[in-house]
């Protein structure tokens, strides 16, 4: 039943629209006619250039028709385009031949400042230890105990009669030529006046005086020395025997006493020491200082030249006045005329006798010690760079200035 409606359709229907279809193309040719034939005439009369168009050529529809059918005039809607590719880097060709890569030109980056490079600091120590002998100039003492240097240094002789020279390897027994006298001087004076058996001498002075590579803070200026306690023994020492022998310690086991190896000839030698005008102090540890309180006898004006400090039980320390022709010499403030047995001393040995350990030991921070500059050739006086830069005197000329 389906299918014969079906048919029925097809055949009434169709017809009715293939009439309605012919229609509407005739009303829209019969009014599109008019509007033609009025062009036509128009552009014959001014010359139509469209007449010298070939057959068949379909002029553009008038205003009004496009009124009436403004689909005439629409634009079909573009066709959408491919996204374009983003163009991405290709790779920098190769030179084969050196088998490198050619880097295409670019913006040169801006270059990088460059870092101040700091300035290398060169302590004096290093300088002045690295000269082995003296500067030959004319003999001075130029700046402080600790910190200057020594122009026309003399040497000590490794051995003596009365002395011999310890630690030679240091090659640190140079000073001013007064000194190396009064030294030579002090050593016979104490073993034929005193029965000393001899003098064993410790560290003086570097080549051009200056600081130490090691050790001493003074020593400076060619007017300190050091003299072991020790006596020097009844025969030559070999030079192994100088580098490997220790110096005795006079002290006791409490710090504030002095041990069994203290002789009454120690009193003898430090008291002549003290006698010496050009001798200003003399340092020892505050138990010898003690001992020599209790021993010196009526004749105690020496003993304020004897100073308590810091170790000093090994040896003992002479420093000598600034001389004559030195002045650039900067002399130390000058030692009190009392003996030093009093408030001094007892404050001395408060300061190194022992403290008993606590009970409970306190927990402390530990503090990270701070590095100490070391001296340069800034620090001391500028007569030193002369020093530094002057010619090296020959070793029998330095031996000579001392006697």
């Amino acid at each position: 039943m389906n299918l014969q409606m079906g048919e029925a359709m097809h055949r009434t229907v169709f017809p009715v629209l293939s009439i309605f279809v012919l229609t509407m193309l005739v009303l829209a040719a019969v009014a599109v006619a008019p509007v033609h034939a009025q062009n036509q005439t128009q552009n014959s009369a001014q010359g139509d250039p469209s007449q010298d168009k070939p057959a068949g050529f379909l002029p553009p529809p008038s205003a009004a028709a496009v009124k009436e059918l403004p689909w005439l005039t629409e634009k079909p809607t573009p066709a959408k385009r491919p996204a374009a590719k983003k163009a991405t880097a290709k790779p920098a060709p190769v030179d084969t031949k050196t088998a490198t890569t050619v880097v295409p030109d670019k913006a040169k980056p801006e270059p990088k400042k460059k870092k101040k490079a700091k300035k290398k600091i060169v302590p004096a120590k290093k300088l002045f230890g690295a000269k082995t002998r003296a500067a030959d100039l004319r003999p001075r003492a130029i700046g402080f105990y600790s910190k200057g240097c020594l122009a026309g240094a003399a040497r000590l002789p490794d051995d003596g009669k009365a002395w011999q020279a310890m630690r030679l390897s240091r090659n640190r027994h140079w000073g001013h030529p007064k000194l190396v006298a009064l030294l030579q001087r002090f050593a016979t004076e104490v073993q034929e006046k005193d029965n000393w058996p001899g003098l064993l001498m410790g560290d003086i002075a570097q080549p051009r005086g200056g600081p130490m590579l090691t050790g001493h803070a003074s020593h400076q200026i060619g007017l300190d020395a050091d003299i072991w306690l020790t006596p020097m023994p009844n025969r030559k020492l070999t030079r192994k025997e100088r580098e490997n022998i220790s110096a005795t310690s006079m002290l006791a086991a409490d710090k504030v006493n002095v041990n069994e190896h203290w002789k009454p000839g120690h009193v003898k030698i430090l008291k002549r020491a003290a006698s010496y005008r050009s001798v200003e102090r003399i340092l020892v540890h505050p138990a010898i200082k003690g001992k020599l309180c209790k021993e010196a006898g009526a004749d105690r004006k020496w003993l304020y030249k004897v100073r308590p400090y810091w170790g000093h039980h090994y040896h003992f320390h002479i420093r000598m006045k600034c001389p004559a022709g030195s002045p650039g010499c900067r002399a130390q403030k000058p030692v009190r005329a009392d003996d030093g047995c009093g408030k001094e001393l007892t404050w001395w040995l408060k300061r190194v006798k022992p403290k008993p350990p606590p009970k409970v030991k306190p927990k402390k921070k530990k503090k990270k010690a701070k590095k100490r500059r070391p001296k340069t050739m800034d620090d001391l006086p500028a007569e030193c760079r002369r020093v530094l830069a002057a010619r090296s005197s020959t070793v029998e000329a330095a031996l000579k200035r001392g006697k």
